[in-house]
């Protein structure tokens, strides 16, 4: 199909620059002005696209080449801004850059592209004046396949500088689309090279939504960037779809599985926790209740792709989110739990503090029941973390360290489990400063096999627990494969 959505790529030469001020403070001036928004985000970041939700009222979406592959990139841009007035989509590090090693993959150039759609470049002019002008050209013509339609000044210093930048700039050919003074007074708190998430300052992150907004009503020519996102072309794609995803794959696995890498990653497996159902698909058979799949949320556990849930949902579950920190029960007749990544170590005496909770999630880890833990949720369900009892599912213990583990990763699943059969191959991310000893189980979750091979993970009963975090758009039997073992 033909989607028309006018849409706009916020880019810039590097991190740091400035994007999420822009993106974020457009998306919410214009959803203000009553225009629906379609917030979207290149990469695996979680954070970002939690403002992006608070500026426009929509879920915040991920657009990520290297965890979902290029070809779904069209269809889940169109997923989410079908019946929108307007996209916007922030990109991620600097324009070109990527996945480490595999040239363009996964960059905001690359998605750019895939969306045929306009770019903004927003850039840091703090320290420089006429090599502005440098600066852009070289972004603008390094790739003639990207489109760069304007650029934003971003952390100008006074109206002599901005002076300088816009003469500059008169000569690239590149329109100044808005100029940004320095405003450190609505900047964002970070931590592990992101934001904090908004469920953690909800009350404060309100707030700078609307600084945002206004620093880009004021300084930015909205109806400049308006047009230039209405200039996008038409894009031919199909339109992705939850309900669509699971009746298309077997609930066996994931992904197709092949061959393990090497006999050296298999230290065990797990025997499949229970056999396939095929009247998990769209609900349970005829008559049956849902099966209730508890969702980790709050300020602890915040990082959740969108489409998750609803392939959750169109697999035929009845998901129900609760909060570790607050909720002294899981959810009634929960028959699977998900426990997403996040920030455990920030709360880690108020998770130990409710031992309610954390008995009934352990009662239901050894009663054989699917529970899929990523990062966070792994955490939670070993013995403690920085010394705070956790859940004591796992045999292991965790603690924070100075080293920050970051980067895409590509698995193969050692052996079958709630969430793929052996020899399942994807693609994940690991984003974390903590340390998990022993860091993997007699029967791991994933053999990793790049950038360097090693094992991770649990897989023990029905539990699946592991730093990958992963997106299931990619592998919508995931979510099938994971209901289904809640209704056998």
């Amino acid at each position: 199909m033909s989607v028309s959505v006018p849409r706009l790529v916020i880019a810039a030469p590097s991190s740091g620059s400035g994007k999420t001020t822009v993106a974020t403070g457009l998306m919410a001036l214009l959803a203000g002005r009553g225009l629906a928004v379609s917030p979207h985000k290149v990469g695996p970041d979680y954070i970002d696209a939690g403002y992006h939700t608070l500026a426009t009222g929509r879920p915040g979406r991920n657009l990520d080449a290297y965890l979902c592959g290029t070809e779904l990139i069209g269809p889940l841009f169109a997923h989410g801004a079908t019946g929108c007035d307007l996209a916007v989509v922030e990109g991620v590090m600097g324009l070109y850059d990527g996945a480490a090693g595999q040239g363009e993959l996964a960059s905001t150039a690359q998605v750019a592209k895939l969306l045929r759609a306009p770019v903004v470049l927003v850039v840091d002019a703090s320290s420089q004046s006429r090599s502005v002008a440098a600066l852009v050209h070289g972004f603008a013509s390094w790739d003639p396949e990207v489109r760069i339609g304007g650029v934003i000044l971003n952390k100008v210093g006074s109206d002599r500088h901005e002076e300088l930048l816009r003469e500059a700039l008169d000569e690239s050919g590149v329109p100044v689309l808005g100029v940004l003074r320095r405003a450190a007074e609505i900047e964002t708190p970070s931590r592990h090279l992101g934001l904090v998430p908004v469920a953690e300052r909800r009350d404060d992150a309100v707030s700078v939504v609307r600084g945002l907004a206004e620093r880009v009503r004021v300084g930015c020519e909205v109806e400049g960037l308006l047009a230039l996102a209405r200039s996008a072309p038409s894009l031919d794609v199909g339109v992705w779809d939850a309900g669509d995803a699971v009746r298309e794959v077997g609930g066996g696995a994931c992904g197709g599985p092949v061959p393990l890498p090497a006999p050296s990653l298999n230290r065990g497996s797990a025997p499949d926790p229970a056999p396939q159902t095929p009247e998990g698909l769209d609900g349970a058979a005829e008559g049956m209740e849902k099966p209730v799949v508890a969702v980790a949320g709050g300020a602890a556990f915040t990082f959740s792709y969108t489409e998750h849930t609803e392939l959750l949902r169109a697999a035929g579950a009845d998901v129900v989110v609760f909060d570790p920190l607050r909720d002294e029960e899981l959810p009634a007749r929960t028959r699977g739990l998900v426990i997403g990544g996040g920030f455990p170590e920030v709360y880690a005496a108020e998770l130990g503090a409710n031992e309610p909770l954390r008995k009934a999630v352990a009662e239901l880890s050894r009663s054989g029941a699917p529970v899929a833990a990523e990062c966070a949720g792994l955490l939670y369900l070993a013995r403690s973390l920085d010394g705070a009892p956790m859940c004591g599912v796992l045999d292991a213990d965790a603690r924070m360290s100075e080293r920050l583990t970051l980067g895409y990763r590509e698995a193969v699943a050692v052996g079958d489990s709630v969430l793929a059969a052996a020899g399942t191959r994807l693609r994940g991310h690991e984003f974390h400063r903590t340390v998990l000893e022993p860091g993997a189980g007699p029967a791991p979750a994933w053999g990793l096999v790049r950038p360097e091979r090693r094992v991770e993970g649990f897989v023990q009963r029905g539990v699946h627990a592991s730093y990958l975090h992963t997106h299931w758009a990619a592998a919508p039997g995931t979510a099938r494969r994971f209901v289904e073992r809640c209704v056998a």
